[in-house]
C-alpha cells in the first residue's frame, strides 16, 4: 500500500467587484501609473465595498472550492482561515464560516502568518490530517486589506488589495502534498506591522490620531528580505521533496511585487512560462495571494494531473513557506 498523502481535491476564489486603478490612486495620493507599475507590476486592484468584510469573500470561495471538489459542507473535519483582517478580534473568521457553510462537525480557527499564511495553514491542515484527525479539511486565504490602509499614505496603499483563495484537502493514496518547509525570524517584526488596536497599544485618541491603526512597512528591507528567503524556502522544500527544479511544472509565488517574483525565479533558474503571475490585477492580496492564484492557475488548465507544483511565500512577522504538490 502506498503512503497515504494529502490531495487538493478543488479550488475557489473570490474577488470583490469594485475596481481601483493606478489611475484612481492619481487623483488620491501623490503617485502615478508609471511609477507604480515599473517598482511593482500592479496596474489595479480589489477593493471591498460596504457591508463587505474578510468572510464575505471567504464565504465565496470556500463554496466553490467545495463545489469544484464536489465536497459537502457536512464532510468537514476542520476549517482554517489564514488572515491579518479577521472580521473581529473574536470569535475566529473560521467559525464564522463555519456557521454560514453549517459544517457543523468541523473543528474551525483563524491562523495569522502575513502573506505566508496560506502555506501555513495548508502545511498545518495537511498535518493534521495525516495524523489522524479527519478525512477532509477547508484551507482559507482571506483579507480586506484595504481596511487597515492608510490612504494618505503612497508607500502603502497603491500594493494592496481585497480577495480570497480556499482549497479543499482530502486523503490520498497518489498524488498529494510531498513536503511543506515553514520558517519565521520575530526578529524582524517590526518591518511590517499594525502597531496599535490591541493589548500593546489599546486604542485611544493618541493611537487614532497618529495613524497607529494602518499598516506600516519598510519596504526596502522586506524587498531584501523577500528575494532571499523565496530563494531558500523553495530550495528547501524541493530538498525535502526530493526533486529538481527543472521537473517543476508550476512556480506560484507570493504576489507582492512583480521584481520579486521575478528575481526570486531568475535566482532558482526558473523560465518564465513556469512562473504564474497575476499581481498585475490584484495587488498583493496577502492571506489570499497564493490560493487564489492558485485557483486562477487551475481555471487557466495551466495545472494538469501529474504536474510538480512550488508554492512559496513570506510576509510579516516575518514569516516565509513554501510546498510542493504533485497534482
Amino acid at each position: 500500500m502506498r503512503e497515504s498523502k494529502v490531495k487538493i481535491l478543488g479550488t475557489g476564489s473570490s474577488v470583490p467587484q469594485r475596481v481601483i486603478t493606478n489611475f484612481d490612486l492619481e487623483k488620491m495620493v501623490d503617485t502615478s501609473d508609471e511609477w507604480i507599475t515599473t517598482r511593482t507590476g500592479i496596474k489595479e486592484r480589489r477593493i471591498a465595498g460596504e457591508g463587505e468584510s474578510t468572510s464575505t469573500f471567504a464565504l465565496l470561495a470556500a463554496q466553490r472550492a467545495l463545489q469544484a471538489a464536489q465536497v459537502s459542507p457536512e464532510e468537514l473535519d476542520l476549517i482554517v482561515v489564514a488572515t491579518v483582517t479577521h472580521d473581529m478580534l473574536f470569535p475566529a473568521t473560521a467559525c464564522l464560516l463555519q456557521r454560514e457553510l453549517k459544517a457543523r462537525k468541523a473543528a474551525s480557527c483563524d491562523l495569522e502568518a502575513g502573506c505566508t499564511g496560506f502555506v501555513y495553514a495548508l502545511s498545518l491542515a495537511e498535518k493534521y490530517l495525516r495524523g489522524g484527525g479527519g478525512e477532509k479539511a477547508l484551507v482559507v486565504g482571506a483579507e480586506t486589506l484595504s481596511k487597515i490602509l492608510d490612504w494618505q499614505d503612497r508607500s502603502t496603499c497603491v500594493l494592496f488589495g481585497d480577495g480570497a483563495g480556499a482549497a479543499v484537502l482530502g486523503l490520498s493514496e497518489g498524488e498529494g502534498i510531498l513536503a511543506t518547509y515553514l520558517g519565521s525570524d520575530g526578529g524582524g517584526a517590526h518591518l511590517l506591522e499594525l502597531p496599535a488596536g490591541c493589548s500593546r497599544m489599546p486604542a485611544s485618541l493618541n493611537t487614532i490620531n497618529n495613524r497607529l491603526h494602518y499598516i506600516k512597512m519598510n519596504g526596502n528591507e522586506v524587498f531584501k528580505f523577500a528575494v532571499k528567503i523565496m530563494e531558500e524556502a523553495s530550495l528547501e522544500v524541493m530538498k525535502r521533496g526530493n526533486v529538481k527544479i527543472d521537473e517543476v511544472s508550476l512556480f506560484i509565488p507570493h504576489q507582492a511585487n512583480i521584481r520579486i517574483i521575478n528575481s526570486a525565479a531568475k535566482r532558482l533558474g526558473i523560465p518564465e512560462e513556469k512562473v504564474f503571475i497575476n499581481v498585475h490585477k490584484y495587488g498583493n492580496t496577502s492571506s489570499a495571494s497564493i490560493p487564489l492564484a492558485l485557483d486562477e492557475a487551475c481555471q487557466e488548465g495551466k495545472i494538469n494531473r501529474g504536474d510538480l507544483v512550488l508554492l512559496v511565500g513570506f510576509g510579516a512577522g516575518l514569516t516565509w513557506g513554501s510546498a510542493l504538490i504533485r497534482w
